[in-house]
């Protein structure tokens, strides 16, 4: 229960200190599967106004029209000539979504939506470090190879106790990142504990160059793909370098786990280069209007077998790619069942270079199955939930895939 819980705050907030606004919360947010969208709004608008333009967006564009049931025009009244500083239109405006009773549409103030556009855009200057809280604590999770982090040494497990002499100590993830994060060639300085041992690390803020997909070749004629995340604009490019790299193999895994999505135009990408005919994901619109994406490589879609592993973090435009593939019988799943996020946001752009997050549609597979808060079973459950936490630990479920893969040519 104690990790499960960990995951949960992972999602629940921004936990790449290089890579922000990729994790997708269970129960608070997400901005993870959108429609691509204009970046930023430059224009300065009084707080008022800023409330009266996001009460608008909602009402045109939320993807349930009787907005859970309510007279929306109560928050305009409400709020009528009340709102004075940018503090009381945050909270205006986060009262007004809270009544949707809807996780996902979320506004986004100045500084979260510029992570947004950061994620989207991959560059960013810090060290290098995938960072999260256990216990009001700010713990490694990971760090990224050939990064400032790396050489400086820093490991899993390592506690960061303070960031330029200031006490992390019970702080926000966010607030951390902001912290860890800099000017290029700048040097941020981290106080650590590890095994009980204070060390100081002085470390030179980079641009990080972020890796969405990795591959490599197992058992000599397996080729392995993990997509971290569809959240990059690079997510094609890298995956047909991928494809490249592995294409002496004659079978093929893909590596969804704890990917909680991105961008809807990678996942549809990706699908097609696999499904020769078809829809590959429904999207059902306000007042019911369905617009289905449809695959487009009827010529030369690769014909590998292949197996997808899934589990519980596996979300969204994971779930559009790993559901195609399924409903076709394109590939095997193995894992556990994924996490049930059916719902599509877009990015609105807003004055004051704040941006709105809003649910605009849900999905369906290409089988007419809606996944939202039921997520996709896999054709093989085997493994715990999170065992792609723990890189020690033996990982039956990639076992399980080459096993599949070695009985059978066929898919």
């Amino acid at each position: 229960m104690k990790k499960k819980h960990i995951l949960i705050f992972l999602l629940s907030v921004l936990i790449l200190v290089i890579f922000n606004n990729v994790f997708m919360s269970m129960f608070t947010r997400t901005n993870d599967f959108f429609a691509r969208q204009a970046l930023v709004n430059s224009s300065e608008i009084e707080p008022q106004k800023l409330f009266d333009k996001t009460w608008k967006v909602i009402s045109k564009e939320y993807y349930e029209p009787t907005l859970n049931h309510q007279d929306w025009d109560r928050w305009k009244t409400r709020y009528h000539n009340k709102i004075k500083t940018d503090d009381d239109a945050r909270v205006a405006i986060d009262t007004m979504i809270a009544s949707l009773n809807e996780p996902y549409t979320r506004f986004m103030p100045k500084k979260d939506y510029q992570d947004l556009t950061t994620s989207i855009t991959s560059k960013i200057y810090g060290i290098g470090v995938n960072i999260y809280s256990n216990s009001g604590k700010i713990e490694i999770f990971s760090v990224m190879p050939s990064t400032p982090a790396d050489f400086a040494q820093l490991k899993q497990g390592d506690i960061i106790t303070a960031v330029d002499g200031k006490d992390t100590n019970g702080m926000n993830i966010s607030d951390v990142a902001a912290l860890v994060r800099g000017p290029e060639n700048s040097i941020v300085e981290l106080s650590i504990l590890r095994n009980g041992k204070k060390l100081t690390k002085k470390i030179k803020r980079k641009e990080i160059k972020i890796k969405t997909v990795k591959s490599s070749v197992v058992d000599n004629h397996i080729g392995y793909i993990q997509i971290i995340s569809f959240m990059s604009g690079t997510t094609p490019n890298e995956f047909m370098e991928a494809l490249e790299n592995t294409r002496n193999t004659d079978k093929l895994i893909i590596d969804l786990r704890g990917n909680t999505g991105g961008l809807l135009d990678n996942a549809v990408f990706i699908a097609d280069m696999f499904i020769s005919k078809g829809p590959i994901v429904d999207i059902i619109y306000r007042n019911g209007y369905k617009k289905s994406i449809m695959a487009q490589n009827d010529e030369f879609p690769l014909n590998k077998p292949v197996v997808v592993l899934v589990n519980g973090a596996s979300a969204s435009a994971s779930e559009i790619l790993s559901g195609a593939l399924k409903d076709y019988h394109r590939a095997t799943l193995v894992g556990r069942k994924t996490f049930g996020k059916g719902l599509v946001q877009k990015v609105v752009p807003l004055p004051n270079e704040t941006g709105l997050n809003v649910t605009i549609a849900r999905y369906l597979t290409p089988n007419g199955t809606d996944i939202n808060k039921h997520g996709i079973k896999p054709d093989i459950e085997i493994g715990n939930e999170f065992d792609f936490f723990i890189e020690s630990k033996k990982d039956v479920q990639l076992d399980k895939a080459k096993e599949i893969l070695n009985k059978n040519n066929e898919y």
